[in-house]
């Protein structure tokens, strides 16, 4: 019998084999298009019931075997695996696209839609009619057969590009090695990233150090490496890939995306690419958007200057460096960083012990939400280092399940997410609840020691926990609008509002204590990190600010005119330059997020959530940070209604008003906090 396919709650880890998934998802599948058949074939009119709410619910089984399959794939991985997510995504995609061009189910949808002035539906359900409806539509549902087929040719010629476009910025990436020879020019790098420069070199077969165009190695050399030349040589390969009239070359891979994300658009009836992203967006169009940026770039750029000057002028005593260049940047960051904090993780690991900060996240949730963490062992999991626990209310009702996976291994990938292993939902009268998994990466325990965290690795649990709080506290009707299921610069805000309490005193003393002595962490500490947390504050937001400017400059206005790549984006950059401009450097041939990945228009989300995270906390500051009244607004207007209606309702809902961008500007150290 296969585990996947007999009905359960929670998941059977210790009973599926691999071989039981891809039967289980062609299984699943063939039901879920018997459930559309049910719907197209149905002999009554099309009602909100029987084609809207019969949608939503289908498939369910099929998203319950994805969810416990792709996180096993993320977090308990093997090449067996890897081999049957590779057979079943092309599955699962083509599953969506028969749903999305099924012209009986759209025209059910439609007939549903176009009469939905006289249906009385609950703000819900008119929301949740809206989601189906332009999930046809803005795919091209509506469509004549000759432009159907145009955008059909459009999608399959833009995978391609966009496949591309990764694959040379990749082989640029692998292209690049600084081999170097004389250890002298590995002056002021740390001892561990000398380490890692030589086993690198040793894995090639090649004496010394190897320094290549990857993170881990590209980021120390340019933070504490001494040799200036050096620095140079390898930020102008790495500014420069994509961008040599090579065989690698994406010049023209820009412009042709650009366009036929520009053509797209049209057919579709829209201005431009930004314009069909934003409509799905809280910032709903590139007008919005640009008003945002611009307002952000008033106020930091002279932040920016002042500490641009501030660099400059500590890189001359220090070194006699006339010209501060793009190369000088990370360097003389680092060393007027360690001048004027002396921070060090070290000092500070011993009070975050692993257990204590879960125990710590549990604590400010039972504060804020009045809810009750019970560490739970009759619950199958993938892992044996997987904590379960079950998660109550005041009055002892059932919220959620919650698992928890947070140490390293072989079949795990890097980085932290959350992940829902069921949704929440109402049907039959059944409030459904969900279960809900964090995935982090910490370091072990050792025989000596326990597992202590980072500061940064603090804020990692408490953001995930953030968004985990999102899936525990739904409380809708359909899975669909269930949850985190929200809009991509909404999403965010749970997860980032609650890293402000690592930040408080009120909230630290619940669990940063020594885990030898049991001493609290001191507060001379705690100041240490907020004050450096605002370093160069403008000139990072400034950087942010450019990127989401040249993104908006090549989607949000017609690109068909552009013919030459790096005019167009040094013109999209002229108001955030503080570092002369250099000539045979290009971002937009590398710049992956926009071009292969999926923040086309998107890239100023970033900035778009902290305001409202650093909005929402100054009302907790306000009030008090652990304001019940404030809390249960959060709650009842943020965290329970998931995508129910739209975000800017719910948050001024919960706040009064919409988002103001001082609290931002004041947490950055922007601006002056008044009063």
């Amino acid at each position: 019998m296969n585990p996947l396919l007999t009905p359960f709650d929670t998941a059977p880890f210790s009973k599926i084999k691999n071989e039981h998934f891809k039967p289980a998802f062609l299984a699943a599948m063939a039901d879920a298009r018997k459930e559309i058949d049910l719907i197209t074939e149905n002999s009554e009119a099309p009602t909100f019931e029987n084609t809207i709410e019969a949608l939503d619910f289908s498939g369910q089984q099929l998203d319950r075997i994805s969810s416990v399959f792709f996180n096993l794939n993320s977090a308990e991985t093997n090449e067996e695996i890897q081999k049957i997510a590779q057979e079943v995504s092309p599955l699962l995609s083509e599953f969506s696209n028969d749903i999305t061009l099924n012209e009986a189910l759209f025209k059910r949808v439609k007939t549903v839609y176009d009469k939905r002035d006289t249906l009385e539906l609950t703000t819900e359900q008119d929301t949740l009619l809206d989601k189906k409806y332009k999930s046809f539509s803005r795919n091209g549902a509506n469509l004549a057969e000759d432009k159907k087929k145009r955008l059909r040719e459009i999608d399959a010629e833009l995978s391609k590009l966009k496949l591309k476009f990764g694959e040379n910025v990749l082989a640029e990436t692998n292209k690049f090695e600084m081999h170097l020879t004389d250890e002298k020019d590995l002056e002021g790098l740390p001892e561990g990233e000398k380490e890692a420069a030589a086993q690198l070199a040793k894995s090639k077969n090649k004496e010394g150090w190897l320094i290549t165009l990857d993170y881990p190695s590209y980021i120390p050399f340019m933070k504490y490496a001494k040799n200036r030349a050096l620095r140079k040589d390898l930020s102008m390969a790495f500014g420069s890939k994509g961008f040599h009239n090579d065989d690698l070359d994406n010049q023209a891979n820009v412009l042709r995306i650009a366009n036929l994300r520009h053509e797209r658009a049209n057919l579709l009836g829209y201005k431009t690419h930004a314009h069909f992203v934003l409509e799905e967006r809280m910032a709903e169009t590139p007008e919005k958007v640009h008003a945002f940026l611009s307002e952000l770039l008033e106020k930091a750029k002279p932040a920016a200057e002042k500490e641009f000057k501030q660099l400059e002028d500590f890189a001359k005593e220090l070194d006699a460096i006339d010209r501060l260049e793009k190369w000088d940047g990370a360097y003389y960051s680092e060393k007027l960083k360690q001048k004027l904090f002396e921070l060090d993780d070290e000092k500070l690991k011993p009070y975050f012990k692993l257990e204590n900060v879960i125990d710590g996240v549990f604590k400010v949730a039972e504060k804020l939400y009045g809810l009750q963490f019970e560490e739970v062992y009759d619950v199958d999991t993938y892992h044996k280092d997987v904590k379960t626990y079950r998660i109550y209310d005041e009055d002892k009702n059932l919220v959620s399940l919650f698992y928890a996976d947070f140490h390293p291994r072989a079949g795990k990938r890097g980085g932290a997410w959350m992940t829902s292993f069921k949704s929440q939902y109402v049907r039959n009268g059944e409030n459904v609840r969900p279960h809900i998994s964090n995935v982090c990466n910490f370091t072990k325990p050792t025989e000596s020691k326990p597992s202590l965290l980072t500061f940064n690795e603090v804020t990692t649990l408490f953001h995930e926990f953030g968004h985990g709080l999102h899936g525990m506290l739904a409380n809708t009707i359909y899975p669909g609008l269930s949850g985190t299921s929200v809009y991509w610069d909404f999403v965010e805000l749970p997860s980032q509002i609650l890293e402000n309490w690592c930040y408080e005193k009120e909230a630290l003393e619940l669990f940063a204590t020594h885990y030898e002595t049991g001493a609290l962490i001191p507060m001379d500490l705690v100041q240490k990190i907020k004050e450096s947390a605002t370093f160069q504050e403008g000139m990072q937001t400034l950087r942010q600010l450019s990127f989401g400017l040249l993104d908006m400059a090549w989607h949000g206005t017609d690109p068909t005119p552009i013919t030459d790549v790096k005019a167009y984006e040094d013109k999209a950059f002229e108001g955030t330059n503080l570092y002369p401009q250099t000539k045979k450097t290009c971002m937009s041939t590398a710049f992956s997020h926009i071009f292969q990945g999926g923040y086309a228009s998107g890239y100023y989300s970033y900035k778009w959530a902290e305001v409202l995270d650093a909005d929402a906390f100054a009302y907790f500051k306000e009030k008090g940070i652990f304001n019940r009244e404030v809390a249960t607004k959060f709650k009842d207007n943020v965290l329970s209604k998931g995508g129910t209606e739209n975000p800017m309702e719910l948050y001024k809902r919960f706040r009064g008003a919409e988002p103001k961008i001082e609290p931002l500007l004041e947490r950055a150290g922007l601006i002056k906090k008044v009063g």
